[in-house]
């Protein structure tokens, strides 16, 4: 429980640093695929939260 707890801690500032690849793959997901606004949208918020959750876990478990 405690791991859990310091990794979303650490998630916070990542949020940052992870905006940036979730823009870029939902951009290059609405060219390939003709996504609408919404699902571009869906697919920038769950791009970036996995990616801050896995860079976080990285860092903690490294």
């Amino acid at each position: 429980m405690n791991d859990l707890v310091i990794i979303l801690v650490m998630a916070v500032p990542m949020l940052l640093f992870c905006v940036y690849p979730g823009l870029k793959f939902g951009d290059y997901l609405e060219k390939k695929y003709k996504l609408q606004e919404p699902q571009k949208r869906g697919v920038i918020i769950i791009t970036t939260i996995i990616f801050t959750l896995t860079l976080s876990s990285l860092l903690h478990y490294a």
